[in-house]
C-alpha cells in the first residue's frame, strides 16, 4: 500500500514540473541556446541568443514557471542596456497566461533569433584571447563596450591578460585595463 503512495506521490511531483519542461522546451526548439550546450530536465538556466555576441541569461523557478524569470542580460553596455531597460518598464505586460518565451519577446520587444534561418555560429564566437568558445565548459562571456569591436571574451582570459598589462590598475578584485583588440578600457573581476 505504500509503495503505490509512493508511486502516486512520484507521478504528482512530474505532473507539477510538465509546465516547466514544456516551456524549456520551447525555448530549447525556437531559440538558440548557447548554454548549457546540452541541458538536461533538471537544468533550470538558459542562455539564449539576441544577436552577434548579445545574449540573455535566464533562470526560470520550476515551481512556477509561468512567472517572470531572473534575466541577466550579457554584451556590451550599449547594446544591453536598452533591453534592461525595455525589461525593467515592460514587467507589469508579463502574463501568466502566455507562454514564457512569448512573454520575453513582448517584454523585450525582440524576435529571438531563430534556428529555422541562422546557424548557432553566428552567435557562438570564440574568445578573442584563448581563441576558443568552450573554456573549462563556459562561453564567452565578456564583450567590448566599444560598437565597432565588440570582441567577446571569456571571464578567465581577460582577467589573465589584463592582469599582464603593466598599464592595467587595479582595485580590490576589480582589474581596469585595454581591450586586446581595439585599446579602450576594459575592466573585469576575478570572480564575477
Amino acid at each position: 500500500n505504500s509503495l503505490i503512495d509512493i508511486y502516486k506521490q512520484f507521478l504528482a511531483a512530474l505532473e507539477s514540473l510538465k509546465e516547466f519542461w514544456d516551456a524549456m522546451d520551447e525555448i530549447d526548439e525556437k531559440t538558440w541556446v548557447l548554454e548549457p550546450e546540452n541541458p538536461t530536465r533538471s537544468a533550470t538556466t538558459r542562455r539564449i541568443a539576441i544577436g552577434s555576441n548579445t545574449s540573455v541569461n535566464i533562470e526560470v523557478d520550476p515551481r512556477h514557471p509561468a512567472m517572470l524569470p531572473e534575466c541577466y542580460f550579457l554584451g556590451a553596455d550599449h547594446v544591453v542596456n536598452p533591453l534592461r531597460t525595455k525589461l525593467n518598464n515592460n514587467m507589469h505586460l508579463w502574463d501568466p497566461d502566455l507562454s514564457l518565451l512569448q512573454n520575453l519577446k513582448d517584454l523585450l520587444d525582440i524576435d529571438f533569433p531563430s534556428r529555422a534561418v541562422l546557424e548557432k555560429s553566428e552567435f557562438a564566437k570564440e574568445c578573442g584571447i584563448c581563441y576558443a568558445y568552450r573554456l573549462a565548459g563556459a562561453a564567452p562571456e565578456h564583450v567590448c563596450d566599444d560598437p565597432r569591436c565588440g570582441q567577446p571574451f571569456h571571464q578567465a582570459c581577460l582577467y589573465q591578460w589584463l592582469q599582464g598589462l603593466p598599464s592595467s590598475r587595479q582595485s580590490f578584485n576589480v582589474i581596469f585595463g585595454e581591450c586586446p583588440y581595439c585599446n579602450k578600457v576594459r575592466k573585469s573581476t576575478e570572480n564575477e
